[in-house]
């Protein structure tokens, strides 16, 4: 699939980064209930090839395990690849659709362990093939993937198998990570709110809280890196979406410069939005994700200026003292909304003393005026028909729906979505010429140079908020006050934003702190975010999945 068009062109020039550039195996889907949680030696023939397994070593945790330590104990000899899939495949087998049922997966890979031999042959022969070698990953399912069916959580999709990987999804595989599951996703990622579509029965629950929701729309991936299903996890944020998630299940989410990763093989829902990214436990492991999946691709000529803007390593940015001589600006705009809860208001002031207490200089507050002047329904172009119709052109002959109108004939999709279908069906304009979209470009070019203003006469190297005003709600409420502030400004500016954990409130429910900066400042934020966090230290294991006897 390739994005084309004066759009892209237009986007790249005003973001100051224009430059010249040149038959399947079946899937096994997880079972609706399972019997009881069995080690991995135990499971059955049909989820592990003929070679006998090792066993998973005793002496490995691999509940919150990081890529660090997983190939240090690689390097000592302690673990194979294929020991390290089976602690995983354990823990889901436990914990995803029985236990607390944290519903997350829709599809485990029925040749992870197949793969996971493989690399480990390649490392007895020659060391590690990459810098993500033997790492089960949780990929969000609108991420293309050729030897596994792509729905972009509607059932509508069921059977659809890619041409080829995503992008970021080649990426991650040629780097020596393992696709070890499909995540559960709001479905086509309509909803920031809450995960549950109709490829999967039933919402996914957040493993800090089983009757709270994980946010949308990569909930999916949110929980089950946040339960140790996986060791980090892909998602895509459109105006939330890996923001969100993570932050409300205490994770670190990188949605980056637009422009500086691809999102050819993803299923769009605004393409002009879109971005895929990292959800990681740590920012160490989310910097490890995003330097393998950034930089230029052909067939998305909006990245044509990625690889000059990549940095050569993102983990070189890891520095413990990175928030001394830092100038933070603190937008209460943006936290201190009407209906922002005082808990969460509590742990973001508690979050700026230990920015201070870091050596960050913090000017509190800072206004950015066009934040109040443009109305946020004038920030945004629907132009989700155009762009996933293309996205369906791109697929095949085995996508089972050709367009919007097939999907609503066919039936295949939850109630909560008909509306939105129903809605976009019915818009004949494209993005060139629809009026909302040529307001929401000229808003964009506002709310941009209005960002820089600010950054520029404050000599800031971030602006800080909460990600979410409001803890996670109760599954099934939609009503009580949200607060998703990700939706405010990196979206409509193409502009880097990150999460990173900043405590809990009503006990152990995760609320996250964002940081946001000019274009291509991925560097700068990773090295706030990671002194911060190594300074706080916020991030602890959800109680609901403990570690497994054989863990």
């Amino acid at each position: 699939m390739k994005y084309q068009g004066p759009l892209a062109i237009a986007l790249l020039a005003s973001l100051g980064c224009l430059a010249s550039s040149s038959p399947s195996p079946p899937v096994k889907n997880l079972p609706p209930k399972a019997q009881k949680a069995q080690p991995a030696e135990t499971r059955s023939a049909e989820a592990r090839p003929a070679e006998t397994s090792l066993g998973a070593p005793a002496d490995f945790a691999v509940e919150e395990a990081t890529i660090a330590q997983i190939h240090r104990a690689m390097e000592a000899g302690r673990l194979t690849a294929r020991q390290l899939v089976e602690l995983y495949l354990a823990r889901i087998e436990a914990y995803d659709k029985q236990g607390p049922a944290i519903n997350s997966l829709i599809t485990l890979n029925p040749r992870a362990l197949q793969r996971a031999d493989e690399l480990d042959a390649a490392y007895r022969r020659s060391g590690f093939v990459g810098p993500l070698h033997g790492i089960p990953m949780i990929v969000k399912d609108n991420y293309d993937t050729a030897d596994l069916p792509t729905t972009a959580g509607s059932l509508s999709l069921t059977g659809s198998l890619p041409p080829d990987d995503a992008f970021q999804v080649r990426r991650i595989r040629q780097a020596g990570a393992i696709v070890l599951a499909k995540s559960n996703m709001a479905e086509f990622a309509f909803s920031p709110y809450h995960t549950v579509g109709s490829a999967l029965p039933g919402h996914t629950l957040n493993p800090y809280a089983l009757n709270r929701v994980p946010a949308g729309s990569s909930g999916g991936t949110g929980a089950a890196v946040a339960a140790s299903f996986g060791t980090v996890g892909l998602g895509t944020d459109t105006g939330n979406s890996i923001r969100g998630p993570s932050s409300h299940n205490a994770l670190v989410g990188i949605r980056s410069t637009l422009g500086l990763t691809s999102r050819d093989g993803i299923a769009p829902l605004y393409l002009d939005r879109d971005i895929g990214g990292p959800m990681a436990r740590t920012v160490e492991d989310a910097a490890r994700i995003l330097e393998v999946i950034a930089g230029t691709d052909p067939a998305d000529p909006w990245t044509a200026s990625g690889d000059l803007h990549k940095a050569t390593s993102y983990t070189q940015f890891l520095a413990p003292k990175g928030l001394q001589g830092a100038r933070i600006g603190v937008l209460r705009q943006v936290s201190n909304k009407e209906t922002a809860d005082p808990e969460v208001l509590e742990r973001f002031n508690e979050a700026l003393e230990a920015l201070r207490g870091a050596g960050a200089e913090v000017l509190d507050p800072v206004v950015i005026p066009e934040q109040d002047e443009i109305p946020s329904g004038e920030r945004w172009c629907p132009r989700f028909k155009a762009d996933f119709e293309d996205y369906l052109a791109s697929l095949g002959p085995t996508v089972p729906v050709k367009n919007l109108k097939e999907i609503l004939a066919s039936g295949d999709f939850h109630p909560l979505v008909q509306g939105n279908l129903e809605y976009f069906e019915g818009i004949s304009e494209g993005p060139d010429t629809h009026p909302e979209c040529i307001r929401a470009r000229a808003n964009q070019e506002k709310l941009r140079a209005g960002v820089r203003r600010v950054l520029a006469a404050h000599r800031l190297d971030a602006f800080v908020f909460p990600t979410w005003g409001n803890p996670p709600r109760l599954i099934g409420d939609l009503n009580t006050p949200h607060n998703d502030n990700s939706q405010d400004l990196s979206p409509h500016t193409g502009f880097p934003a990150l999460t990173v954990p900043m405590g809990y409130v009503r006990g152990d429910l995760p609320v996250g702190l964002q940081m946001l900066g000019d274009a291509w400042s991925e560097p700068t934020l990773i090295r706030l975010a990671y002194a911060f966090e190594q300074a706080t230290r916020h991030r602890k294991a959800p109680s609901t999945v403990p570690p497994l006897g054989n863990e």
